[in-house]
């Protein structure tokens, strides 16, 4: 079983309200379907069909179909199934006071009632392709005769750039064959270079170019982006259906030549067999996960949607969040134990480590891959360390000894560069720990610059890093015994350098006023002699401070970060190497439980600290001032909970008291997008999710805590 995503008209009372959730389908390439449950959009990434070819794939990404106008006309009278929202209200399309009800599971489906008349929409994204199938069950149990008149809202622009009317479209190529006793007519859409082929069942006719503008999108304007957009129609399709007849109708869109077991030719039923293809597939998934919790299982589809081909390593990637983030190392070796290895996608995890193996430079993993003739970029010190974590974790459950003999020498060249220094200022210092960051580097997961404020500046020390800094010691030691043999030879003393780095961890970090760890040692204890980045972005606010927002900015800057209490500390206790003694891991636990803990992730600073930030949103300083100063993460709720379950021995009672705290995750996958976890919310309140709306170290990080809960049953 999995979660059914069920919505009636209750949730539907108002436009704003039909509009909160949208639903999602990636195609494994970068492309994806996104559409509020309404149907509208309500940002300038939402699609029907957002494209990206193979050869592209992941970030080039084309706005092919924005959204499709629906138009029921029964006798005289007129009316839009469709839903929009305009600047100009009387526009303002409302079809969602017909929408009975909205469920989503591995597609979504709509069902409409008007006057007589039942429709059941359903759209369908195939897997590995730039093909969306949309098929209505129309059924007439009125007395007059009906139509139903779809005209698809195009776009064929670069994502988030703005159609403008100069863009041409042509309509070209059509024809009509008979197939199983029906008609079905074919064309291809061209612009700006690009090609969309159509074929449908229905009647497709040409229509003079028109220009839609004035579309308003909420879920941008809330965030200071801009908040309107503008389609283009060529195209119409029309389905007829008299008193008392049911039709089937089907419409195939598709950047390639509809062919295959989709096209309509052969048959009927394209459309229909993306979904039911969609819905195997993503079964296929559960299974092989063999999760038995239902929130699992539908976390398990939702962690394959992050999945995607990369062209330019010509390998699979990890995608960090929808609808706005790409790849990025750090977001990657944080998702991948979660999204491959929980969900028993060993093949997966594989692929994707050997490609940072292959990328892996002066010790350091790539935080962004190379996209046509640019280098990869290397601004991150916690991939490399999270890349040996997850090998631990590869090799945890597929005992690969191949593949570790073959990743341990990049193991080891890693720990060498940590330990002589590499670049932005990472290196081992004399007392074991890492140092790294300097100027206006940042180059932790809070890596918010914002000109030349740095709202978190982190520079130093960072707990988190000395973490896994330390774990990475202990599993290279492990690996060293474990693969005796069977590795190249290293005289390399891991032992003692975990030793060191322990030691010098429980001594500098430990905050026993507090009964928890600092975020991150500056000033002498961070060593390095350079400017911490404290300092530095105090006067780069000043020479920068214009606005009052960077005065704002400048007044955090002015916090010692050392003590301030953040969720990073978590990771010190749920990592698979401890650190601490048992009762400073309780006291972890319950300092971050009582300070920064929500039922839908951890608070990124304490509520009480004069720099915490109540609420994320508005234009983009705004944003990214609040970004790591309160707001609340999901992602960081696994660790919290996998040491919470560590701290208590896997006890039956805190096994029961964690899964009565992630009821709250299951009622959050309803909310935002359907059947994901998105990145953030707001510090003070969280109860609306913000950021991306699916996020992938959101979704990977709590399968971990359900995978280890069934595997200590």
């Amino acid at each position: 079983m999995t979660v059914k995503f069920i919505f009636g008209r209750q949730d539907f009372k108002t436009m704003e309200r039909g509009e909160e959730n949208c639903y999602l389908m990636t195609n494994g390439l970068g492309g994806f379907s996104s559409l509020t449950m309404a149907g509208s959009c309500t940002r300038n990434d939402h699609a029907l069909l957002m494209s990206c070819e193979q050869t592209e794939a992941p970030n080039h990404r084309f706005n092919m179909i924005h959204r499709l106008e629906e138009i029921l006309r029964q006798g005289s009278e007129e009316i839009h199934l469709s839903t929009q929202d305009f600047t100009t209200p009387e526009k303002q399309e409302t079809g969602y006071r017909f929408l009975a009800s909205f469920t989503y599971e591995d597609y979504p489906v709509w069902r409409y009632e008007t006057k007589g008349i039942e429709i059941v929409k359903k759209v369908a994204l195939a897997p590995g392709e730039n093909t969306v199938g949309v098929s209505y069950e129309i059924r007439n149990r009125s007395q007059e005769d009906a139509q139903l008149q779809v005209i698809p809202q195009m776009e064929f622009t670069a994502k988030g750039a703005e159609l403008t009317a100069e863009q041409g479209f042509s309509f070209s190529g059509m024809s009509t064959v008979e197939a199983a006793g029906q008609k079905i007519a074919s064309a291809v859409i061209e612009s700006d270079g690009r090609s969309l082929y159509c074929e449908t069942n229905g009647l497709l006719l040409q229509q003079p170019v028109s220009l839609q503008c004035g579309l308003y999108y909420r879920h941008d304007f809330c965030d200071g982006r801009k908040a309107t957009g503008c389609t283009a129609a060529n195209h119409r399709i029309l389905f007829r259906i008299r008193p008392g007849e049911r039709v089937s109708g089907e419409i195939l869109y598709s950047t390639a030549p509809v062919s295959g077991r989709w096209s309509l030719r052969p048959g009927p039923g394209g459309a229909l067999r993306i979904a039911e293809d969609l819905a195997r597939y993503r079964e296929a998934l559960r299974q092989k996960a063999g999760f038995r919790d239902e929130t699992a299982r539908t976390l398990t589809a939702a962690a394959d949607q992050f999945i995607s081909w990369r062209s330019s390593t010509d390998n699979r990637t990890i995608l960090a969040g929808y609808p706005f983030f790409e790849d990025w190392g750090r977001d990657t070796m944080i998702s991948l134990p979660g999204c491959c290895i929980s969900t028993k996608q060993y093949d997966v995890a594989e692929s994707i480590l050997k490609t940072f193996m292959m990328y892996c430079r002066k010790g350091l993993m790539p935080n962004l891959f190379p996209e046509g003739k640019q280098e990869p970029r290397y601004n991150t010190v916690d991939a490399a360390l999270l890349f040996i974590i997850a090998v631990y974790e590869y090799y945890g459950r597929t005992e690969d000894k191949d593949f570790v003999s073959g990743a341990w020498a990049v193991m080891r060249d890693i720990v060498d560069w940590y330990r002589r220094g590499t670049d932005f200022n990472i290196a081992m210092e004399e007392d074991g720990l890492i140092h790294a960051g300097e100027g206006y580097d940042q180059v932790t997961w809070m890596d918010v610059r914002v000109g030349e404020i740095l709202p978190t500046p982190r520079h130093g020390k960072p707990v988190e890093i000395n973490a896994y800094w330390y774990n990475a010691l202990c599993i290279m030691d492990f690996f060293q015994r474990e693969l005796k043999g069977e590795v190249s030879e290293d005289d390399t003393d891991y032992r003692a350098l975990a030793e060191q780095a322990g030691e010098s961890f429980r001594e500098k970090f430990w905050n026993e006023a507090a009964g928890c760890l600092k975020d991150v040692l500056s000033g002498e204890d961070g060593a390095q002699g350079t400017k911490t980045g404290q300092e530095s972005g105090c006067e780069a606010v000043q020479k920068n401070g214009k606005a009052d927002e960077q005065k704002d900015g400048a007044e955090h800057n002015k916090v010692c970060p050392d003590t301030q209490i953040r969720c990073n500390q978590i990771w010190a206790v749920s990592l698979p190497f401890s650190l601490l003694d048992r009762e400073q891991e309780k006291q972890v636990v319950e300092t971050v439980f009582r300070k920064l803990y929500t039922p839908l992730g951890l608070r990124t600073l304490d509520p009480g600290d004069p720099e915490f930030q109540p609420e994320y949103g508005g234009e983009q300083l705004k944003r990214d001032l609040a970004y790591h100063q309160g707001t609340v993460w999901t992602y960081p709720l696994g660790a919290y909970y996998l040491a919470y379950l560590k701290v208590n021995d896997y006890s039956e009672e805190a096994k029961a008291h964690v899964r009565a705290q992630l009821e709250s995750i299951t009622a959050a996958l309803r909310e935002g997008c359907i059947g994901q976890l998105p990145e953030i919310y707001d510090g003070e309140h969280p109860v609306s999710s913000k950021g991306c709306f699916a996020q992938a170290w959101s979704v990977g990080e709590l399968l971990r805590v359900y995978e280890a809960l069934e595997l200590c049953e």
